[in-house]
């Protein structure tokens, strides 16, 4: 049993690690990388442009149960935005404009969703 919890968690740090590449290469700047909160934790905060974005990283070894962008329901989508809150009231930062993006990984697939939802 510890060692598959080891291997989920090392799978989701090699996926934020892909994550944090693919949004540099797009031109992001990233400010913060698993920020935590009572209310949950924010994979990565990156300004895109002047854009603050909030970004979910979700990752699934292959397609055969589904693409890894469906695993960010609305019940995900409600947790991360109640983090976001919390990162706004604690961080403070100085962005005007902001969305929620996610980094879907599938399978050797990555794929860059900007504003994957709203409020």
């Amino acid at each position: 049993m510890a060692e598959d919890v080891q291997h989920t968690v090392s799978r989701g740090a090699s996926a934020e690690s892909v994550a944090a590449t693919t949004l540099q290469r797009a031109g992001y700047r990233i400010v913060e990388r698993n920020y935590r909160c009572n209310a949950g934790e924010l994979d990565i905060v990156a300004y895109d442009d002047a854009v603050l974005a909030f970004v979910e990283v979700r990752s699934r070894a292959d397609d055969s149960h589904g693409n890894a962008a469906e695993m960010v329901d609305r019940r995900k989508q409600r947790r991360v935005s109640r983090v976001a809150a919390c990162y706004l009231e604690d961080r403070r930062p100085l962005a005007t404009h902001m969305r929620f993006d996610v980094v879907a990984i599938t399978g050797g697939d990555v794929q860059l969703i900007k504003d994957a939802w709203r409020l």
